[in-house]
Order: C-alpha cells, then structure tokens, then sequence
C-alpha cells in the first residue's frame, strides 16, 4: 500500500476532527501499535464473516496471536473459527518463496473446505518482501473460480483503527456491488407490511448479542441486507450497496464504508447503538424515519412502546439494587458513550468514561449525554484508573480484560464489557442481563471477605495489643 493511499485513510471526510483540522488523524506514536497494529484492526473487521477461509500470509506468529480475537458468534458456518496461515519461515523469505506458498496455501483452503471466498490478509513481513498479493489472489480466482480478496493490512502501516479502515476499503473494492439481492421470500412477506433493506456497520454480534435485537428488525420487516461483519456471509456482503439505510454502530472502525455507500450509492446513514433501553428505541425510530414509511413509523412506536413497558418491569428489581452506585467505565469506541446510557437507565452514576479510541462525535455524546464537566480518561494504566477510583469513590470498574488483575488486585468489583465477554448485553433483553450481571458482581460476598484482614493478621494483631 503506497503512503498516499494510508493518507487518505488516515483522513476520514466524514470525522468530525477534520472540521478542526485537515491533518486528519494523528501518525502514530512509537509503540502505539501495543494495543493492536493495522493487521489486528482489519482482521477485526472481517474475521467475523462466517462462511469465508481468513487466510493470514506471513510467519505464524502473526495468525498464532491474532486468531479468534474477538468473541463474535454465528448462526450458521463456522469456517471463520479455523486460524489458516501460510506460516513463512527465514528459508521462505531467503528464497523468495512467498507468493509460491499464498497460492498453494488458497488452494488448499478452496479444496479443503469450499468457502464462499478466500481473504488474504498481508502482514509486515511480505510487506517488506515485496510480495505482490494482489496478483496472486487474482490469479488464483481465476483458476479456481471463486473470489480471493486481498487485505494490504501489514502492521508497520499504523494502528489497529487504520487497519479497520483498510479492511472497509478491501471490502469497498473488491465485495460489495458485486451481486444483486436475493428477492424477498414469499414467507417473509406479510399483508400491510413493506420490507424495507438495512445494513449494519461497525456491528460484530459479540457473545451473539444481536440476537436479541434481531427479532425486532423481523417483527417490523427490516431485513438485514448486510452486516459487516457480525454473523455474515460473504454473498450479504456483496450485497450492502442496495441498502435503504445503513447503521453506524461503530464509527472508530468502519466509518469509511458508510459514507461511500452514501456518495456512490446514495444509502444514507446514522450512528446508533443498542445498548440500554433508551439507545435502542432510538435507532429503531431513526430506521423508520429514514426510511420513511409511515406505517413503519406506527408500528415502530407500538413496538418500542410495548417493549419498553415490558423491559421497565423487568429491570425494576434490580434498579432497586443498583440504583446510586457508582461506576468507572474505560472502554473506547462506542462503548465509551452508549454503556453510559445503559448504565443510566439502571439509575447508576458513571463517574468517568474512557475515551482512548473514541472520535470526536463519541465525545461529544459523552458530553450530551454526562454533561460539560464529564470525566473522560485517556490513561488506562493501573495507577491512573485505581487514582479514579479513589478519587470518585466508584464502586465497580466495567472494562476490558486486561483491566481484570487491576480491579482483583485492588479488590474492587470488576465486570468485562469488551469483546472477550460471555454475556450479550445488547437490545432491550440484553438490559435485563447487564442487570442481572452487575447485581451479581457488586453483591458478591467475596468482597466483604477478602476487604477484611486475613485471620493470622487479627491473631497477631490481637497479641500485640495484650502485650
């Protein structure tokens, strides 16, 4: 990938710190790539699209510590589970056996297990190599006659957020426009209702928390034509171009997609998120309105409106638990503002929310939604975040994995938000476990127990004070 394309990724039109600057994002500092490099971002990005062969060309190491990174789920293939890599050795690069070893290695992939399409994720080694990856994906689906995508992602590009980027642009080139939609099923048609076609950006079905959204896109006829990428198919994705209205669920990732399904195809788009009772009732209605159909519209009030009444019964008991509790929130992207919605819902108080992989517009949600003196963190260090937690006196940090040891060590109740979780938090049932699941960590008796001090320490405690 030449510099000037990275550029031009690098400044994304639709952002909203180009109307501060023309600088675009920031380069990357040295060792910013600590927490994800340009090939970890589009592999992010893509690896959820369920029924393709992700293959990885560079050493092992690569796919080794990379693979099955993000807890997404599908309904149906399960081919995105399989780590396949064309594992480069030093004799590969000496002898200038790298593309010999991508072709073999798409071919076994299209004989071993027949997938919709091959993606070739490049990474720094064959970056440096001067491999041509393009030429031999495009070769190889001329042989075989199914799509070999190429993904230019090597690391040394720039962040984990620019990869995302990059995997958009892969998709943008290569996928989407490059197939009709199928016609809608006479089954899934049903009298006085229009299906109406929307895509999903930015949206990764983590612990298939989707599902419990899904239902509600069926029950008022919206199909989804294209999700990129959480529980997809590469035919959906090719698809996405005939969308009435595209979903931004994430914009730190796939912004760029959005805003060219709208320039060239004219697909309008919004930013939402399914988080807490509030957020999804929101990006239902902004469907609606976009899509403008009045008795959509209608049936997408009656719908919130029967929800709401229902999830607010539910949750009540547990607000009487959590009600005036206290949280630290370090996550980024959307998370750093739609949890915070979620959370208030259940009458909790963030005191602080993370912002280290937020845009400009995350922002200024936190700010709209916290207030102007909202506490946004950018230090995720365990110092900084115990000094917060002191600080406001929070009574749990909701974060990453990573953060876990900070808040056991501490012991301070800790609950895992990011992509590693077990538990789907999104849609108006998602509420109903987020509850359920910090009820069940703040309240655990553990913390009463190991607050106390140990048993030797009162024995020797109370000799002392005999003595």
């Amino acid at each position: 990938m030449q510099a000037k394309q990275i550029a031009e990724l690098l400044n994304e039109p639709a952002c909203a710190h180009n109307a501060k600057s023309k600088s675009g994002c920031a380069r990357p500092k040295p060792g910013a790539t600590a927490g994800g490099c340009a090939f970890d971002g589009a592999q992010i990005a893509l690896l959820p699209i369920a029924d393709v062969a992700h293959i990885v060309h560079g050493p092992i190491a690569c796919s080794g510590s990379s693979w099955d990174n993000r807890g997404t789920r599908s309904s149906g293939p399960a081919l995105y589970k399989i780590g396949m890599t064309t594992d480069l050795t030093e004799q590969d690069v000496i002898m200038g056996r790298g593309e010999k070893r991508l072709f073999h290695a798409i071919k076994q992939a299209i004989d071993s297990h027949a997938p919709a399409a091959v993606f070739v994720y490049n990474t720094c080694v064959p970056a440096l190599t001067g491999d041509d990856v393009a030429s031999v994906c495009k070769a190889a689906a001329e042989r075989w006659g199914t799509p070999v995508v190429p993904v230019d992602c090597a690391g040394f590009y720039g962040t984990k957020n620019l990869g995302n980027r990059i995997a958009g642009e892969a998709m943008f080139k290569y996928v989407i426009g490059t197939r009709e939609p199928d016609p809608v099923l006479p089954e899934a048609q049903r009298p006085g209702i229009t299906v109406h076609d929307v895509n999903l950006i930015g949206e990764y079905n983590i612990a298939g928390e989707f599902w419990h959204v899904l239902p509600l896109f069926d029950e008022l006829g919206l199909r989804i034509l294209g999700s990129l990428s959480g529980d997809a198919r590469f035919r959906e994705v090719q698809t996405m171009h005939r969308a009435e209205v595209s979903m931004v669920v994430c914009a730190k990732a796939l912004l760029n997609v959005a805003r060219k399904l709208e320039s060239q195809y004219r697909v309008p788009y919004f930013e939402g998120s399914f988080y807490g009772v509030t957020d999804t009732s929101q990006a239902l209605r902004e469907f609606a309105r976009l899509i403008g159909d009045a008795s959509l519209s209608q049936r997408t009030e009656a719908l919130i409106a029967r929800e709401e009444a229902k999830i607010d019964t539910a949750l009540e008991p547990w607000r009487e638990r959590l009600r005036g509790k206290h949280v630290l929130l370090y996550t980024g992207g959307v998370k750093s503002w739609s949890i915070v919605s979620a959370l208030q819902d259940l009458g909790m108080d963030v005191v602080a929310t993370g912002t280290n992989k937020s845009t400009e517009e995350d922002k200024a949600r936190i700010r709209e939604i916290m207030g102007e003196k909202a506490k946004m963190i950018t230090d995720g260090s365990p110092k900084a975040l115990l000094g917060v937690v002191k600080e406001y006196r929070a009574d749990i940090l909701i974060a990453g994995g990573r953060n876990m040891y900070t808040a056991l060590k501490a012991r301070i109740p800790f609950l895992d938000i990011n992509q590693e979780r077990e538990f789907g938090y999104g849609g108006y049932t998602g509420m109903l476990e987020l509850a359920r699941q910090l009820a069940l960590t703040l309240q655990s008796p553990v913390w009463e127990a190991v607050r106390k001090p140990a048993p030797w320490q009162r024995v020797l405690g109370a000799g002392v004070a005999a003595a």
